[in-house]
């Protein structure tokens, strides 16, 4: 199915694997042990589509308790053993993929080294390489909700934001790509959806928002023929 885009952003974390959960289960336990308490359930609501370290620094910001940076590799080994052995693909993806006939790439927070191990696990990997970009390959500073990694997606395919469709299921992702001035379809199908999940995307700036993998050829024919706003 082709589409009036020139580009299709895929998130990868929470949109094409359902990682979100897992990563949301080890950060909440290491900071429950280092002294701020808190829920899976609230991990995911306020800091899913956030980098580690852009997470241990909000929390710094809000309490007094001093986070160790030795948290950051303890995280990153312990969520790689993890996903490498829980990780699973998101419902409907292939399927999905398989009807969409326009150029697509990745867009992640994630690492390369993570992406690629992901990626490879569920299968995915040969539905976009070479086209997979980390946003910290662009430097630490230049991760969502910035835009930079959306802008440098376009940039390599030689499009125009303004046709470029980005799928994204946190707010942090949405923010980034709506700043790219591109537009966004949110996706609440992964495990770590919470109940205002839609409306908080909505409120980000998706103009639609979908819970199965089903509906996303459906929708990017609709919203390619609708140009409102655009």
């Amino acid at each position: 199915m082709s589409s009036g885009f020139d580009l299709i952003i895929f998130d990868c974390d929470g949109v094409l694997v359902d990682s979100e959960i897992i990563a949301a289960q080890v950060e909440a336990k290491l900071l429950t042990e280092a002294g701020y308490p808190i829920s899976v359930e609230e991990m995911g609501e306020r800091f899913a589509g956030m980098t580690w370290r852009n997470i241990l620094l909000q929390i710094e910001k809000e309490v007094d308790i001093p986070l160790s940076a030795s948290l950051i590799d303890k995280s990153e080994k312990l969520l790689d053993a993890r996903l490498a052995r829980d990780v699973k693909i998101i419902d409907g993806v292939r399927s999905a993929l398989s009807r969409l006939t326009t150029q697509r790439c990745i867009c992640s927070n994630s690492s390369t080294h993570r992406l690629d191990m992901m990626l490879e696990k569920v299968g995915l990997k040969p539905y976009f390489a070479p086209h997979i970009f980390s946003a910290k390959d662009l430097g630490p500073d230049r991760v969502k909700p910035k835009p930079d990694i959306f802008l440098h997606a376009a940039e390599k395919f030689g499009v125009s934001p303004r046709n470029v469709l980005v799928v994204e299921d946190s707010v942090h992702g949405i923010h980034g790509a709506a700043a790219a001035g591109m537009r966004v379809i949110g996706f609440t199908g992964a495990s770590h959806t919470y109940p205002s999940h839609s409306d908080q995307l909505t409120d980000a700036g998706a103009e639609t928002v979908i819970s199965r993998m089903a509906e996303l050829p459906a929708m990017v024919e609709a919203l390619s023929e609708w140009a409102a706003g655009f």
